[in-house]
């Protein structure tokens, strides 16, 4: 969830549904509420862990730390090497876990096909939206935080790609983390003065708001979709289905990078030096390539995963 959660197009919250813990998920976090706030306070730990079923939060976001900093860095070195055949095998998890979704839904009738009609307009619009322009301010960063969490808990909907159509993508997701890390790395040095430049406190403190925006909002959203689930779930998994078929325009494999460039037509750069994505233009693929049988491949390869991981958890809660 980690990995899929930093990439523009791919939704972590994906992984949850073909996992089989999206429930789980949505419904752990709903346990972060005045109850639980009152047994850590009161300073009963065991209980309080108990609540919000720590074990499964703790496996949960420490996988996805560590991924955040070591497979989704695998995984930007290969989006930059092999492009085309890293967004195959995406599309081919999405068009895998759209088959796992709908396989087992038996609740089609006006309204869920109405609202699985709605998640894909909105999926899709959102694939066509063009970047706004990068905003450091404070509140608009908090806000950024909120909706950046919707990829965790709506399958489907990418928070990464809504970060680059709000223009804070690399601001958020690049610049303010590498000074993080940079960071961490001065005061393993001793060196403090790089941490008191203007520069990187500017850095810092967007990130500290983001972080709190984020944690905001998937505790929110998480009551707010346990609630949903538990009084409208057929509906829900309609406009999530709905999410998922709407953003394979996102992650469309044969597709060509618009960059953004400044006022004099010089590409413009992030922080370590990479050239800062726009938006993409989409084509299709020519069949006489031998390339895009490759490609080709890598999307059933993609579909394999997820019916992998099925099997693999229908195995895991036999087994339970």
């Amino acid at each position: 969830m980690g990995a899929a959660n930093k990439v523009p197009g791919v939704s972590g919250g994906v992984v949850a549904f073909v996992a089989g813990f999206y429930e789980e998920f949505i419904y752990s976090f709903q346990k972060v509420n005045l109850k639980a706030l009152k047994l850590l306070l009161n300073g009963r730990f065991k209980s309080f862990y108990n609540y919000i079923n720590g074990r499964f939060l703790t496996l949960l976001l420490s996988g996805m730390v560590v991924s955040f900093f070591s497979v989704s860095k695998i995984l930007d070195y290969f989006i930059q090497q092999k492009e085309l055949y890293v967004w195959a095998a995406f599309f081919g998890m999405i068009l895998g876990s759209i088959y796992y979704i709908a396989k087992d839904f038996d609740y089609w009738h006006r309204k869920t096909i109405l609202f699985c009609i709605i998640g894909i307009a909105v999926g899709a619009s959102l694939s066509y939206l063009n970047p706004a322009k990068e905003n450091d301010n404070l509140l608009f960063v908090f806000f950024c935080g909120i909706i950046s969490v919707s990829g965790m808990t709506l399958p489907g909907l990418s928070g990464s790609f809504i970060l680059i159509l709000v223009g804070n993508y690399v601001l958020l997701l690049v610049d303010s983390v590498n000074a993080l890390y940079d960071t961490l790395v001065n005061l393993v040095q001793w060196n403090l003065e790089p941490i008191q430049s203007p520069g990187r406190i500017r850095l810092l403190k967007i990130l500290a708001i983001f972080t709190l925006g984020s944690v905001i909002g998937l505790v929110s959203l998480s009551h707010l979709l346990s609630y949903v689930l538990k009084n409208f779930k057929n509906r829900t998994t309609a406009i999530i289905l709905g999410f998922i078929i709407g953003s394979l325009g996102v992650v469309w494999p044969w597709k060509q990078n618009i960059y953004k460039y400044s006022p004099d037509g010089q590409v413009l750069l992030d922080s370590s030096g990479e050239k800062i994505i726009a938006n993409y233009q989409r084509y299709m693929p020519s069949f006489d390539s031998f390339e895009t049988w490759i490609a080709i491949g890598f999307i059933i390869f993609g579909i394999a995963i997820v019916l992998w991981l099925e099997w693999y958890g229908q195995k895991t809660r036999t087994n339970e």
